[in-house]
């Protein structure tokens, strides 16, 4: 359970409801996920936090597939069940496949366990990688 408790629709003030509804006209949804209902307890982490969102995962360089992928990767490092599936969801409907996703979680595995190693052994940096 969330630590404050989720506040949902019906119940937000006007400035939550106002997020709330960009939340779902940005996503084409009628759907707003816990995770805002919970940060609606404060509605000016709510706003800044959803408008730091929109605005990172918005397109650019970098595709909406791409970005789901890393923020699932990092979700995984960082061992947030509640990003791991807000974004494996995500990315799923942005064109993750199941094959993707083992693929994703070898890499994030490796990545994890060479991290470790490299910092426990206290490599010293190449000269070819600072370049």
């Amino acid at each position: 359970m969330a630590t404050f408790g989720l506040i949902g629709y019906e119940s937000a003030s006007a400035e939550v409801r106002a997020v709330y509804d960009d939340i779902m006209a940005t996503r084409q949804t009628d759907y707003v996920n816990n995770f805002w209902k919970a940060l609606a307890h404060d509605p000016v982490t709510l706003r800044r936090t959803w408008e730091s969102v929109k605005q990172v995962m918005a397109a650019g360089a970098l595709d909406a597939l791409t970005k789901e992928l890393i923020y699932l990767a990092v979700s995984v490092s960082n061992q947030c069940g509640y990003c791991i599936a807000s974004h494996t969801a995500a990315a799923r409907r942005a064109g993750m496949t199941n094959a993707m996703l083992a693929e994703l979680m070898a890499v994030v595995g490796m990545a994890n366990e060479s991290n470790r190693l490299a910092s426990g052994y206290q490599v010293e940096i190449d000269e070819r990688f600072r370049s």
